[in-house]
């Protein structure tokens, strides 16, 4: 099950400034931007104080001025200055722009607005309202704003699902709890969620418009879901042991069976596992297999196992496999130490600014003992290890400065006043804490900052290909799953700190699990305007839309994004689709699998006898093969796509590949003239090169084009 996972982006530092009538010698924050990369030496931050010693005129000191200094994604650094500071700065030659920092709102929102999907995107109230997400996780939270009802009517008649153990209303319309298993529980049987995670998922689908929503004052907005008059049916399969969080799979199967008769339409699962099992053993898969004969689209997250190869969950053909990502948007806290140094950290910390600096205290001496007593209380602790932090919370310390090269690209949560570093700064903060006789330092409240290489696959996400099936791509598209902000339980921590007694309505916390009900909202948006769509019409729509990514920021190419990021309002009118009908997917498992565990996932008497398909003829939107090493290639692709645009229209094929490759790629025909809507053609991609090394990947595409629509589907070979 995914949950709080920890990794960080590296990021542009944006301040806050107030926009009003300055002077001549009033100073706010500007962005510098130096000459050089990150290897230059105007990347340091040494130099940074150099240049401002130029240009400063007195009235302040460097370190008065100086804000941040960047290194990786952005050579520079930020400073408060005068509009004469600017204009000398501006004219060194080592300066390539000077510009004033843009004043950024921390908004729930913010992850529909960064897909572009705003709360005024056309909708079909009626039909939206006709809909029901079945939720898959650790139960629900009924007294959350986001699942009030006002406004609502009834249920919809196809619904024949109950309410266990909570009071259900007519947008929480049903709610079932499974436990099966032989380990005791450490929480009641009931639906209600005391983890906070399913409260999340569910409200990130189809929660109602919440004003005002934050986290202890952070990502202040208005909260919602992607469908926000849906309904909601919530199944409980995970619980907190004694031991340990747990899913039962045979649970599993019983709330899949239940949901598909209670009459959801679509399925969000953010849950997962790091063990592959053929077809035949994943009983999620099964039932995912199930859900799809009756017209029900699973979408399930690609799984936190990242970025090892290999690892994506919940890899079948006919489930939308959602890998995170991250959004223009980031949580940080700044750390200033009693020298004059400043150090930024990705974090949520909600705690107020401290009002004055603090001893700092190491947390750990050199061999990893733990240095927490009575004196800590008061002082900020400086730690390395998990444990440390929790002791310095326990013993009442006034802040902690956690050292963890895990943050990379998610903020990371605390359970008091502090900051979270990479190793190579808090190396830095440890010198001038051993160094020093009286060393100090004052925590930040968090702040938000632009991120504009966004959207970047997360370092945890699961990354492809597939054991089982190495020649389906997977994930199939990535959507945003970093420090996303939704409705939470008001019995759950807010943190995985056991020691953290707060609570809050809303929280914000990153996985693929945050990820996937972004995919599934859209799908469900998609299913308003086009009710009688396939599970496979919907996920082709997805696939095909979705905005390319940069393989240079994500070196797992296709195999950590997909086919790219979700792109929602142009999923609205994808042209043609990918049509993958269930006996598709049947003579597909013919080629892996006997009669009889065909039989097991399809629930009908098969008979495989020449009628297998492999994995590469299967009429997917994606194209993807694995070659052997060393040796030249020539592969195949058949596919048929089916006209949902306009009745007579034209398509043509334009192939796109890279240059650095030998890579022969050609439709056949390429020119698709339709004269009806829903009407089929078939076409195959003829793909041959080689040889290539062992790890080599090469990311190419066909794109049909009929001047109106652009269907792009990747072709992506590796050996």
């Amino acid at each position: 099950m995914a949950s709080f996972l920890t990794c960080s982006l590296l990021l542009l530092l944006m301040f806050s400034f107030s926009f009003h009538t300055e002077s001549k010698n009033s100073r706010r924050v500007y962005l510098v931007h130096m000459k050089g990369g990150s290897a230059d030496k105007y990347a340091t931050r040494s130099s940074h104080f150099e240049v401002l010693e130029e240009v400063l005129d007195g009235d302040s000191t460097v370190s008065e001025s100086h804000v941040y200094s960047y290194k990786e994604v952005f050579t520079g650094f930020a400073a408060r200055l005068t509009e004469q500071e600017k204009e000398n700065l501006a004219r060194m030659d080592n300066v390539v722009a000077v510009f004033p920092s843009r004043s950024f709102q921390l908004q729930t929102t913010r992850s529909w607005d960064f897909l572009g999907f705003p709360t005024t995107i056309k909708r079909l109230p009626e039909r939206e309202s006709n809909l029901i997400v079945g939720v898959f996780d650790t139960g629900i939270w009924p007294e959350s704003e986001s699942f009030k009802d006002e406004g609502f009517g009834p249920p919809p008649r196809k619904w024949k699902g109950i309410c266990q153990n909570i009071t259900c209303n007519n947008k929480l319309i049903g709610a079932r709890f499974y436990y099966t298993g032989d380990i005791a529980l450490a929480e009641e049987r009931s639906v209600l969620d005391i983890n906070g995670h399913g409260t999340h998922t569910a409200s990130t689908v189809a929660g109602m418009e919440v004003e005002n929503a934050n986290f202890f004052g952070l990502a202040k907005g208005t909260a919602r879901g992607a469908v926000p008059s849906a309904r909601i049916a919530a199944y409980k399969v995970c619980w907190k042991t004694i031991t340990h969080d747990t899913c039962e799979e045979q649970d599993f199967l019983a709330a899949f069976e239940d949901a598909i008769n209670d009459g959801v339409d679509m399925m969000s699962i953010s849950i997962g596992s790091n063990e592959t099992q053929p077809y035949v053993k994943d009983t999620l898969a099964i039932g995912a297999f199930r859900a799809m004969k009756r017209g029900i689209l699973t979408s399930a997250a690609a799984g936190n196992f990242g970025p090892t190869p290999s690892t994506v969950t919940n890899g079948a053909p006919w489930i939308l496999t959602v890998a995170a990502s991250t959004i223009d948007r980031k949580l940080v806290a700044k750390v200033e130490l009693g020298n004059g140094r400043t150090f930024m950290g990705n974090t949520i910390n909600g705690f107020p600014t401290q009002e004055s600096f603090f001893p700092i205290q190491l947390g750990e001496d050199g061999n990893h003992n733990h240095l927490i007593d009575n004196s800590t209380k008061g002082k900020n602790i400086f730690a390395h290890a998990t444990l440390t932090v929790i002791l310095a919370d326990d013993v009442g310390a006034q802040g902690v400065i956690w050292s963890n090269d895990a943050f990379i690209f998610q903020s990371c949560p605390l359970p008091l006043p502090g900051a979270c570093m990479s190793t190579r700064d808090g190396e830095q903060v440890k010198n001038y804490t051993e160094e020093t006789k009286n060393p100090t330092g004052k925590i930040h409240q968090s702040i938000g900052i632009h991120d504009p290489k966004a959207p970047i696959v997360a370092d945890f996400s699961s990354r492809g290909p597939v054991k089982i099936s190495p020649d389906i791509l997977k994930p199939d598209i990535t959507a945003p799953g970093v420090d996303i902000l939704a409705a939470y339980s008001l019995r759950a921590n807010p943190t995985p700190f056991p020691n953290d007694k707060r609570h809050s309505p809303f929280n914000i916390i990153s996985g693929t699990s945050m990820a996937c009900p972004h995919a599934t909202g859209v799908a469900l948006y998609l299913k308003t305007f086009y009710p009688s769509w396939s599970p496979s019409a919907i996920k082709s729509a997805l696939m095909t839309t979705a905005s390319p990514i940069s393989s240079k920021e994500n070196p797992d190419a296709e195999f950590s994004y997909g086919s790219g990021h979700i792109n929602p309002l142009k999923a609205l009118n994808p042209g043609l689709v990918y049509m993958t009908e269930e006996n598709d997917y049947i003579n597909f498992l013919c080629n892996i699998l006997s009669d009889e565990e065909v039989e097991a996932i399809s629930g009908e008497k098969v008979n495989c006898l020449n009628s297998s398909t492999s994995a590469k003829d299967l009429n997917y939107p994606s194209m993807s093969v694995k070659v052997a090493p060393l040796k030249p290639f020539s592969v195949v692709f058949p596919r048929t796509v089916t006209n949902v645009g306009e009745a007579n229209s034209t398509y043509t094929a334009s192939i796109q590949s890279p240059s650095n490759y030998k890579l022969n790629i050609s439709v056949e025909p390429n020119v698709l003239t339709f004269k009806s809507l829903d009407e089929k053609l078939g076409f195959k991609v003829k793909v041959s090169g080689g040889p290539l090394e062992v790890g080599d990947k090469i990311s190419a595409s066909v794109v049909w084009l009929d001047g109106k629509h652009s269907v792009r589907s990747p072709v992506f070979i590796y050996a």
